[in-house]
């Protein structure tokens, strides 16, 4: 795996597309409410930054349909890899995929009509820069849609558990030390101003997740992933991750257990 493989906390491995596969799913339904908000149509040519594998980027390409165009940006050439082999087992011939990083955004195609980051800005060490590159590639009163953290550590499990506490303040604290921030969406409408845009939209996205219910299984497939990461980086300990692992089979096992979700936004912005 090369260096820039290895800029995604979690990889980019197999088990890393599937969990990302399962997480587009269980969100597909806000992300979906936020494109509309944000206008997206058919005919339009948007821009997917920070598209992963692509499971947005397939969505939006059936959007904006066969006379519209999908820009997808990713500084991972596996997960092109792998979204330029779902879209032709999806028959797609719509979208262009680019391996570049946000913070130097440069497209051949400028003036585009949309562009949408999902938890992309959090782990931007430069959210501001970023902003300012997806302006330049829009159009005078296009729209960017951003889905991301606004306070990660907000997320509450019950009944309540120490060790799952300092996990996710771990979590929070190893974005942090690699120069992002789960903090980030409650600085958006300030940063999109700052940078060109007319904050039209904001909006709080929370859920409850119960045992049993695929949402459930969201924060499951993550930590089964990151745990080791977070103890191979030094930010917990091997005990924390047995105990932590304990803890959350004994609450997906309790009925009366729920987890309310990392509070998150959705802003939309126009351009100027």
């Amino acid at each position: 795996m090369s260096d820039t493989e290895q800029e995604y906390v979690l990889g980019t491995d197999d088990d890393e597309l599937q969990r990302l596969g399962f997480q587009h799913q269980v969100w597909a339904e806000q992300t979906a409410q936020l494109w509309r908000r944000a206008g997206f149509a058919p005919g339009q040519r948007v821009l997917d930054l920070g598209c992963g594998p692509g499971y947005a980027t397939a969505d939006l390409a059936q959007l904006v349909g066969a006379e519209g165009a999908v820009f997808a940006v990713d500084v991972s050439r596996r997960f092109l890899s792998a979204l330029e082999r779902l879209i032709a087992a999806r028959h797609l011939h719509n979208v262009q995929t680019f391996v570049q990083d946000a913070a130097t955004l440069s497209l051949p195609a400028t003036g585009l009509d949309g562009a949408f980051a999902r938890w992309v800005l959090s782990f931007t060490p430069e959210p501001a820069a970023v902003l300012a590159r997806v302006r330049d590639a829009l159009a005078p009163g296009a729209r960017l849609a951003i889905f991301d953290y606004a306070n990660y550590e907000a997320i509450t499990l019950a009944p309540p558990s120490a060790v799952f506490d300092r996990v996710i303040a771990a979590t929070g604290a190893s974005v942090r030390d690699s120069g992002g921030s789960f903090d980030v969406g409650r600085h958006l409408p300030s940063l999109l101003q700052a940078n060109g845009f007319h904050v039209e939209h904001v909006e709080p996205i929370v859920r409850v997740a119960r045992p049993g219910e695929a949402l459930w299984s969201w924060p499951s497939t993550f930590f089964a992933n990151f745990l080791p990461v977070l103890e191979a980086r030094g930010f917990i300990t091997a005990a924390d991750a047995g105990e932590f692992r304990a803890v959350w089979a004994e609450r997906s096992a309790d009925p009366g257990a729920f987890l309310v979700t990392p509070t998150m936004v959705g802003v939309v912005g126009r351009r100027g």
